[in-house]
């Protein structure tokens, strides 16, 4: 290797090193909470986002070389990731032509987009979305989709010259039961010649840019939470709030809320559910990241959730185990974000939020309360971890 080649590749990591080093700062800048829970966690969303960062900018970033691979998992996750998805994708182009084949799954709400460039770290405008009911399924869960600018017969995926990305949503209502796609997809059109060892140049600009996306990423979602910060225990959407463009999930805008909970006080989230195919609860911390929901209580949705003899939902919140069955855990942090998703749905109920002290808890609520054993907190928590493998495999 020439002197040239080596001075490329010690300043490229030097540089991926340097800008990981400013991204390290976040955690400690306002608004992050001074609390040691987030702090903490803020720098372990740094860590774990790197290698999705180089899975977008180096390792599958290649539209003639594509892949489907996972985004987020139990512990690599961001932008307010639904506990009970799987998100699937690959980097594509505008122009040629794709095919993804395979075994659909089993998954209670499915849907594909294809996504452009925009403002933000995950894209912008979706170019197209089908969901499980568009698609031609073979009785035997077998499915085939073209993904290309130009029409095709049976299933296909319109792309647009700012297509990059196309993205699987899959959430699981029956963790246990309900499994996910086994797919591939393979480019049809254009160079089929395998891919040319990286140049130094190509990797110092693939690792820069890996580097800046975990900061930008990151960084952006601090901005984001910040505007719901300024309303507590109020539910928005993100159109509601901003007019900017991002892939959001389709078929039902996110209804988000801010919570902050002192040590002696607990929250009361009261909706009535609509009838859809699917609905949700998610829970998660500062950062939009998840709760572990391989080993607490950080979600609920249409299969698990209790709901009271009249149809009503009711969530708490709160930093020990209340022993009621939709107990949400806030898992040692002191703030975050709760969503409700409606898929799919014919309305949008607005949750009802409201703080109590958590010696008061059970003057807030119906006084036959559904309660749960703890037998019945163990099974949940079991359920939970059957679920997560039956998911994501052995991880």
């Amino acid at each position: 290797m020439s002197d040239d080649h080596e001075k490329v590749l010690r300043a490229a990591w030097d540089s991926f090193c340097d800008e990981l080093k400013r991204a390290g700062e976040i955690p400690f800048r306002d608004p992050v909470p001074r609390h040691v829970a987030a702090r903490a966690a803020g720098i372990e969303a740094l860590a774990r986002n790197i290698s999705l960062a180089l899975n977008f900018n180096h390792d599958y970033a290649d539209p003639r070389y594509p892949e489907l691979i996972h985004y987020f998992d139990p512990v690599r996750k961001q932008g307010g990731d639904n506990t009970d998805a799987v998100y699937v994708g690959a980097t594509i182009n505008g122009t040629d032509t794709y095919r993804i084949s395979g075994d659909r799954g089993t998954a209670r709400y499915f849907a594909i987009t294809s996504v452009q460039r925009g403002q933000t770290p995950w894209g912008g405008k979706v170019a197209q979305t089908l969901f499980d009911h568009d698609l031609k399924v073979e009785p035997d869960g077998r499915f085939e989709l073209i993904v290309s600018p130009e029409p095709h017969p049976g299933n296909w995926l319109r792309t647009t010259p700012e297509t990059f990305r196309v993205t699987f949503r899959q959430f699981f209502a029956d963790w246990e039961t309900e499994r996910p796609m086994k797919a591939r997809i393979d480019r049809l059109t254009g160079d089929m010649s395998p891919p040319a060892p990286i140049a130094p140049e190509k990797l110092a600009a693939q690792l820069l840019a890996s580097a800046k996306w975990v900061n930008e990423s990151i960084e952006f979602w601090v901005r984001m939470i910040n505007m719901w910060k300024v309303m507590p225990n109020t539910f928005r959407s993100y159109k509601q709030l901003s007019d900017r463009a991002i892939d959001a999930t389709p078929g039902g805008e996110p209804m988000v809320a801010y919570w902050s909970l002192p040590k002696d006080e607990s929250l009361i989230i009261r909706v009535r559910p609509p009838v859809c195919p699917y609905w949700a609860v998610e829970f998660g911390n500062f950062w939009w990241m998840s709760m572990d929901y391989r080993y607490r209580l950080s979600n609920t949705n249409c299969h698990y959730a209790q709901l009271e003899d009249d149809g009503e939902l009711i969530v708490v919140v709160a930093h020990e185990d209340p022993g009621l069955p939709n107990w949400l855990d806030t898992s040692g942090f002191s703030e975050g974000y709760v969503t409700y998703r409606w898929m799919l749905a014919q309305s949008c109920p607005e949750p009802q939020a409201t703080q109590v002290k958590t010696a008061e808890l059970f003057k807030h609520l119906p006084a036959r309360i559904k309660r749960i054993t703890p037998d019945g907190r163990r099974e949940q928590l079991a359920t939970r971890r059957r679920g997560v493998i039956n998911r994501f495999g052995n991880l």
